[in-house]
């Protein structure tokens, strides 16, 4: 029994005949109105808050056409994270949505260990007008970059722009273009890395190329320049898988240069002798991170209609590597 006085929201909905053979919480999780995402809706279900004709809906249940579903949503949960006067590098924002580059070394969202001095922190202090579909932890969030990737990250303002922006995610059609500088040089100038990446079995904080519980992965790259040691990327990605750029060059022996989890700052050099190691040695101690920096942002607004696309300039640590390379390194 639902106490409606402790907060929760009431949703109450008949489903249409042409529903009929649908999966509940697939269809829950495209309806206007309810704003809810579908994994949002999958734990109701599990905690027994989604009802159809008053009995307790169930995992993977079809829909027949005519049920009575009954929604209950809890309240939101108070939570401990706080604005923080951080700033805040905004590229664009209106009252819908805001695009902000995010420097290396800021973790985007509280987690484990990191609680405060995050984008969700800064972004809090900037305003209070922001989209909680992921929690207060993940406010305004739509997709994430690594703490030591630099870039391009959009925020909501609202549920509604929040859902409507992970839709264009999920349907591939936001532009996520980033560059990178790998280890070695790629056999082909233009490619498609085509492997599933799933939890390692080795070191469950890392992710890697498996065929055991994993999801397909898809990343797609062009040769800009080539250096002696080096290759410079741009990279494009058809999915968007945790860790999947690093993951992926890792996995071909081209780690990303600086990367210390996946290769690219001890492991990938160790073979370098002579010259080539005073180049990699330089190289190295410019950078303290993975470099890559998510350059190109696009999308469509949800509101508006309007295409968007957005551009971010090479960080300063990024952009001196590469006048290094080109001159001392090719």
């Amino acid at each position: 029994m639902i106490d409606n006085n402790a907060g929760y929201k009431t949703v109450s909905l008949v489903i249409p005949d042409q529903a009929a053979g649908e999966r509940l919480d697939r269809y829950l999780g495209h309806m206007e109105g309810i704003e809810l995402t579908r994994s949002k809706i999958q734990k109701l279900v599990e905690d027994g808050l989604v009802m159809v004709d008053n009995y307790p809906a169930g995992h993977n249940q079809k829909l027949k056409g005519g049920e009575i579903i009954i929604i209950n949503i809890p309240p939101t949960p108070v939570s401990d994270i706080r604005g923080e006067e951080i700033p805040l590098d905004i590229v664009y924002e209106d009252e819908y949505l805001i695009v902000v580059n995010k420097p290396a070394g800021m973790v985007t969202h509280p987690g484990a260990g990191n609680f405060s001095g995050t984008l969700v922190n800064a972004v809090l202090h900037h305003t209070e007008r922001i989209s909680n579909v992921q929690g207060r932890e993940r406010a305004g969030i739509v997709h994430r970059l690594d703490r030591n990737t630099s870039g391009l990250v959009m925020i909501a303002r609202d549920d509604k722009t929040h859902l409507a922006l992970q839709k264009q995610l999920k349907e591939r059609r936001v532009e996520k273009t980033y560059l990178a500088i790998v280890c070695g040089h790629m056999k082909e100038e233009t490619g498609i890395i085509d492997l599933p990446i799933g939890r390692s079995l080795k070191d469950r904080k890392k992710m890697a190329v498996t065929y055991q519980h994993s999801r397909p992965a898809r990343t797609e790259y062009r040769l800009l320049e080539r250096f002696r040691l080096y290759d410079f990327l741009e990279i494009k990605l058809e999915t968007g898988r945790t860790h999947q750029i690093r993951v992926h060059f890792s996995h071909l022996g081209h780690p990303l240069l600086g990367d210390p989890e996946y290769g690219g700052r001890t492991k990938w050099h160790r073979g370098i002798y002579s010259a080539d190691k005073i180049i990699a040695e330089k190289a190295l101690a410019m950078i303290d991170r993975q470099a890559l920096h998510a350059g190109t942002l696009g999308f469509t607004h949800p509101v508006t209609g309007k295409i968007l696309k957005f551009n971010s300039p090479l960080p300063g640590d990024m952009a001196k590597l590469l006048d290094y390379l080109r001159t001392e390194g090719a």
